[in-house]
Formats: structure tokens, C-alpha cells, sequence
């Protein structure tokens, strides 16, 4: 049996503000298999956002460890940690967090400047992703000229661009219209088909009935 593409082992997590302890995860242990679909739900202030962040490598726990692909990833430095985010790891936000003054496509193509690509095969996965988006007619397009269903559609062909191992999606529709969010919902469901691993990050209970699978979590706690 193949291991898990991501793992957390009894993972921790406190902060201290002030003079006071908030523990923000006590002790969460899951796995993911590659192509999976996840839904990681829970009201605010349940822990999600912090677990995705552990899990994407953009914080790390307290306690506990985190193994991709079979590593222990735990141990690693910060310059360790943000070579494989930006080789394993997409992600994709709610505001998007795109580069106003730039194009469509210098956007998506900025991920393969600090990456270890050749330069030569820069322009041509950058039009790959933009065309598999549906934005191959909006590559000149600044991003405050595109739409926010259009935005979000160069934010997921930024984090594909790497050809990461694992997308995490945070509320990808929650500053999106019903019909745009509808049309980026079929998108992830796309792309999962098409062998993807997707995390999706939610509060939205309907928007999460689209993984294959839910991790619900409650102060702190998988429930």
C-alpha cells in the first residue's frame, strides 16, 4: 500500500498572545493519498485555516510532525521549507492576491522564475495552464481589468504552473457571485479528474459537498 502524499501526526499548535495560551489545534493527526479531494470544514475559530497553513508549509506547528512524501518535513529550515512549498504546493485565496499592475500571464508565469524550470519551457506552461483556465484570450489582460470569476482563474493557473503535488484552495468562492462560484466549483471538480490533488478549505457546507471526502474540525479538534 503507497503511503500518504501528506500526513500530520498528532500536530499542535499554540500561540500566545499576551499572557495568554490559545491553542489553535490539540492534536490533529489525518492523512491524504495522492488524487485525493478533501474538504477541510469548520466554523471560525475552529483551526482549519491554521491547519491548512501547517500543511501547506506556510507555518509551523508547535508540537507533532508533518511528513510529505514521506519526509519529515518538520525538521526543515525556513529556506528548506520554501524551496518544496514552491515546488509542491499551489495555492489558491480568496482575494485572489494577484499583482494588480500585471498581466494575466506575467502573473502565472511569476511562480516559474523561482522555481528550478528551464527558462525555455516558461512561456510554453504558462499558455498550457492559461488555455486549460479557459484565459488563453485574456494573457494581456492586467488583473484589475479582469472580472473576479476571470481572476480567480488566473490565481488557480498560478498555483498549477509548478505542477505541485497538492492544491490548497481557502475559500475559493467566498468573494465570488453564485453563477462565477459555480463555474470555479466545476473547475476544481475538473482538475481533480484530471488526476489533481485538491485541499479545500471551507467554512461553506455546501460549497464542501463537492470533495470526495470531509475533515471537520471543532476547537481545535477533528470531530
Amino acid at each position: 500500500m503507497n503511503s500518504p502524499l501528506i500526513e500530520a501526526i498528532d500536530v499542535v499548535k499554540e500561540y500566545k498572545i499576551g499572557d495568554n495560551d490559545i491553542w489553535a489545534l490539540k492534536g490533529v493527526s489525518l492523512a491524504i493519498n495522492e488524487g485525493e479531494f478533501v474538504a477541510i470544514t469548520g466554523k471560525s475559530g475552529s483551526g482549519k485555516s491554521t491547519l491548512m497553513h501547517i500543511l501547506g508549509l506556510l507555518d509551523t506547528s508547535t508540537s507533532g510532525k508533518v511528513i510529505l512524501k514521506g519526509s519529515n518535513i518538520t525538521t526543515y529550515t525556513e529556506k528548506q521549507l520554501a524551496k518544496v512549498r514552491n515546488k509542491e504546493i499551489g495555492f489558491v485565496f480568496q482575494f485572489f492576491n494577484l499583482l494588480p499592475r500585471a498581466t494575466s500571464y506575467e502573473n502565472v508565469q511569476l511562480p516559474l522564475k523561482y522555481s528550478t524550470a528551464p527558462k525555455s519551457e516558461w512561456h510554453a506552461r504558462t499558455m498550457e495552464i492559461l488555455e486549460l483556465v479557459g484565459l488563453s484570450d485574456r494573457i494581456k489582460n492586467k488583473s484589475n481589468e479582469l472580472s473576479g470569476g476571470q481572476k480567480q482563474r488566473v490565481a488557480i493557473a498560478r498555483a498549477l504552473v509548478n505542477q505541485p503535488s497538492i492544491i490548497f484552495a481557502d475559500e475559493p468562492t467566498g468573494n465570488l457571485d453564485t453563477k462565477t462560484g459555480e463555474e470555479i466549483t466545476q473547475l476544481f471538480i475538473k482538475l481533480n479528474e484530471q488526476g489533481k490533488t485538491v485541499i479545500l478549505v471551507t467554512h461553506d457546507e455546501d460549497l464542501a459537498k463537492i470533495a470526495k471526502r470531509q475533515i471537520v474540525l471543532r476547537d481545535g479538534y477533528i470531530i
